[in-house]
C-alpha cells in the first residue's frame, strides 16, 4: 500500500520549473511544507541537522523543526549536547526535509543563533510535564551508567516538584538557522530529477538556478 501511494502521488507530480516557484523561497518552502502534511507525510517538521567540530569531523542527527518564518528555522535542544557545544564553535549547519511520500526534499544551508531566552521558555513551557522533567534530567549527549539513572532522576524531580512548575533548565534552549540557500528537489522519471537552488544576491535579492540531477 505504502508503495502503490508513493507512485501515485509521484506520478502527479508537475514538473519544477523555474517560472513557477515562488520567487521567494519562504513561501515556497511553505506550499511544500503544506503539501507534504497534507500528502500524508506524518512529520513533515521532522529534519536532519547536520553541524561540524572546528576540525571539520560532521554529524547529523534528526531533529524537529518547530517553527519558521522570515527569520529562520527553529529547533530546541540541549546547549550541553554535541551539536550545542559544536554550534557554539562553528554556527554554520545544513538542513535536509525529506518527505518521501511527495516524492519532494528541501535542503537549506546557514548559520544559527540562539532564539532569545523569552521564545526558548513560551516553548519549553508548552512542553507536556513529562517532556520538561525529560530535558532537566537528561545530561544530553553524555556518558551515564544506566537508564535506570535517568529514571531516578526524573522520579526525583517529579516528587520534588509535585503541584508546582518545573523549574527553567539552566542550559536548554532553541537555535535558529538563518537561511543563505536553499535547495528544492523534485522526484522525476528515469532519474531525471528537478534541483531548483536559491541563492541570496546583491541587495538580499534571491536569484534561482538549475541544478543537474
Amino acid at each position: 500500500m505504502v508503495l502503490a501511494r508513493i507512485m501515485f502521488v509521484v506520478s502527479e507530480l508537475v514538473p519544477l520549473r523555474e517560472e513557477d516557484v515562488d520567487p521567494d523561497p519562504l513561501r515556497q518552502f511553505a506550499v511544500w511544507f503544506r503539501g507534504a502534511a497534507n500528502g500524508g507525510v506524518t512529520a513533515p517538521e521532522a529534519v536532519a541537522l547536520a553541524t561540524a567540530s572546528t576540525a571539520g569531523a560532521p554529524s547529523v542527527r534528526m531533529v524537529l523543526m518547530k517553527q519558521y518564518d522570515e527569520r529562520g528555522f527553529v529547533f530546541f535542544s540541549s546547549y550541553e549536547s554535541r551539536k550545542g557545544r559544536e554550534l557554539a564553535t562553528n554556527p554554520r549547519v545544513a538542513l535536509l526535509f525529506y518527505w518521501e511520500l511527495v516524492g519532494r526534499q528541501v535542503r537549506i544551508e546557514g548559520a544559527t543563533e540562539r532564539t532569545t531566552f523569552e521564545e526558548s521558555m513560551a516553548y519549553v513551557r508548552s512542553r507536556p510535564r513529562g517532556s520538561q522533567l525529560s530535558a532537566l534530567a537528561s545530561p544530553q549527549s553524555r556518558t551515564i551508567d544506566s537508564r535506570e539513572v535517568l529514571e531516578q532522576r526524573v522520579a526525583q524531580l517529579a516528587a520534588r516538584h509535585e503541584g508546582a512548575d518545573l523549574p527553567a533548565p539552566d542550559a536548554w534552549g532553541g537555535f535558529r538557522v538563518v537561511p543563505e540557500s536553499y535547495e528544492f528537489w523534485q522526484r522525476r522519471e528515469d532519474r531525471l530529477h528537478d534541483r531548483l537552488r536559491y541563492t541570496r544576491g546583491d541587495g538580499g535579492r534571491w536569484g534561482v538556478q538549475r541544478l543537474a540531477p
